[in-house]
């Protein structure tokens, strides 16, 4: 009988567990809703729905641009990578938080000077408005969907694993639950609503990832070489554990070319994603954006440094052998050092650490998928419904309707999209989407800019062109081929079908049937991260249209006589 006890008190233990994590789930909930509710007293017209009216301080814009940025990947995600990969881990976040000098830079003023509601409203001030706004359109939606698959599949794997609920069907639900929340804080809140929610998420995921990281520190006597040193030899790597080499270090030459196209898409790809470049609308002025994007940076920055801490003190206290147990991506690092650091599993503290993380990890993802919603909703009712199918004579309730009616779409397309997805390796969708905004749309937004010469027919062309590169260089990719191994899984074929194919087959004798031939095809395109050959297309596609379209095309002109005045009103604001 004594034997039976403690089975039962551990799951009476795991139910109360579960509970309280639920607990937390559904209180973090009913705050976001009421917010929402409370910005919706506020939110009039398109400017109210797209930007919260531009009236967000520097510093809330800040804030909420950490928050639409830090997604439960950079939680999560970052913090397993460093925990399982050591340095090379780190490098994901490097790049993260470089990409906001390009963004600094070359794009938050410039960006809040010349437009109003979306990307496209910039390339339309200079170029012509019903061709860019159809390409900006088309392209900021495929980014914003394929982020919110990746996001609402991620939400389905979280959940599951923090809940420790199995099964397709509650994979579904999960999904559901989210597009359904998503759509609700659009619609109802608009910009206003999914701003605060941001905000919110924000303070609770800096405060969750403060608080682990100075628990940590405190063990270690604030001896961060004492950390380091202990997660290199649970790593059981040693001193390699702490150098470059370990995920990118492959003698083929590929891996390392793998890592400088992830870095250049991570780069280049961020100041050019369309969720974080509505978010210079959402402030009064350039300099309001430039200001807000320096908050953004410091707050990034101490973010990405606590999951430098964090991901070493899980390999350190946590083990990688533990953490690839749960998850062999190493998702679960940060969820089982929190466990740990409150005593460790079965514990009311580990509960109450583990229910933290839980909530703010599930609070992540609503935060991101409704700034990604709101995005391709805006993009659709004020790009491609107001200017190109209205051509301006749509009224301010009609385009307002539209979003609305397009963020449910949008958040339906998704959660269908996510149901089918949802047992594929969703790391392919956001690589796809940091290497479309910067193979597509980075090229038109710096050129129109920056270049004179450019035109309408060179930003046709480089759109277009990075838009459909970046996803054909993936579906060539080891990712759609089989995995890291870069292998289709090997098919049966007769000896003269292997003939055909033209690749290395061994042959098998099955009875007295005919020979069958094993016979695996290697991918196309070797490399993971296609950002090293679709950012080139896509800006030498530009440059090319712009050089070409304009010897054969005579309204190209007008392109290059308005770059004066766009010019001034970018730099100063005057003529918005």
């Amino acid at each position: 009988m004594t034997q039976h006890l403690p089975l039962a008190a551990t799951a009476a233990q795991s139910t109360s567990n579960k509970g309280l994590t639920i607990g937390l789930f559904v209180a973090l909930v009913a705050v976001t809703l009421v917010i929402t509710l409370w910005a919706r007293r506020s939110t009039r017209g398109t400017g109210g729905f797209y930007t919260g009216g531009g009236q967000f301080s520097a510093l809330q814009n800040g804030i909420a641009i950490s928050g639409d940025y830090l997604s439960a990947a950079s939680f999560l995600g970052i913090a397993g990578i460093i925990a399982l990969s050591g340095y090379d881990g780190f490098l994901y976040s490097i790049g993260f938080l470089v990409a906001w000098l390009l963004a600094l830079l070359l794009v938050a003023e410039l960006l809040r000077n010349t437009g109003r509601f979306t990307m496209a409203d910039v390339l339309a001030a200079r170029l012509r408005s019903g061709p860019m706004r159809t390409a900006a359109g088309v392209s900021t939606i495929v980014v914003s969907i394929f982020y919110l698959i990746a996001q609402m599949v991620g939400a389905a794997t979280i959940v599951g694993q923090l809940l420790d609920v199995k099964g397709a069907c509650a994979q579904i639900w999960t999904i559901v639950g989210v597009g359904a929340l998503m759509i609700v804080y659009v619609v109802v809140g608009g910009m206003k609503g999914t701003t605060w929610v941001q905000i919110v998420k924000a303070v609770l995921l800096i405060a969750g990832a403060a608080t682990m990281t100075l628990w940590v520190l405190a063990k270690y006597g604030f001896d961060v070489s004492h950390l380091l040193g202990d997660a290199a030899t649970a790593s059981k790597k040693g001193d390699a554990f702490l150098q470059p080499g370990l995920k990118y270090g492959s003698s083929d030459g590929w891996s390392k070319l793998d890592l400088v196209s992830l870095g250049i898409a991570l780069v280049l790809g961020t100041a050019a994603l369309p969720h974080v470049l509505v978010r210079f609308y959402t402030v009064p002025t350039g300099r309001d954006a430039r200001k807000s994007v320096n908050w953004a940076i410091g707050i990034i920055g101490v973010f990405y440094l606590m999951t430098l801490v964090l991901g070493f003190a899980a390999a350190a206290l946590v083990g990688t052998a533990t953490i690839k147990e749960k998850d062999p991506s190493g998702n679960t690092a940060a969820t089982l050092l929190a466990e740990h650091l409150g005593g460790g599993a079965g514990t009311t503290g580990g509960s109450l650490m583990l229910a933290f993380v839980a909530a703010v990890a599930f609070a992540t993802i609503l935060a991101v998928v409704a700034g990604l919603t709101l995005t391709s909703s805006s993009s659709f009712a004020h790009d491609l419904y107001a200017n190109v199918i209205r051509k301006g004579r749509a009224t301010e309730r009609q385009e307002l309707v539209t979003a609305k009616l397009a963020a449910v779409v949008i958040g339906a397309v998704a959660v269908a999209l996510s149901i089918f997805a949802r047992d594929l390796n969703v790391a392919f969708l956001v690589a796809l989407a940091f290497a479309i905004a910067a193979s597509a749309n980075l090229p038109a937004i710096l050129l129109t800019l920056f270049w004179r010469r450019f035109t309408t027919f060179g930003a046709k062309c480089g759109i277009y062109a990075g838009l459909v590169s970046a996803i054909g260089l993936v579906l060539l990719s080891p990712i759609c081929w089989g995995g890291a191994t870069g292998t289709v899984p090997a098919v049966k074929l007769t000896a003269t079908q292997a003939k055909d194919c033209g690749v290395a087959a061994s042959s098998k004798q099955v009875g007295n049937a005919t020979a069958l031939i094993s016979c695996t095809t290697g991918a196309p395109i070797p490399l993971q991260n296609p950002g090293i050959i679709s950012i080139p297309i896509g800006f030498a596609a530009a440059v090319l249209g712009s050089l070409v379209g304009s010897r054969r095309r005579r309204d190209e002109g007008s392109d290059r006589r308005d770059f004066e005045k766009f010019e001034v009103r970018a730099l100063t604001g005057v003529g918005q």
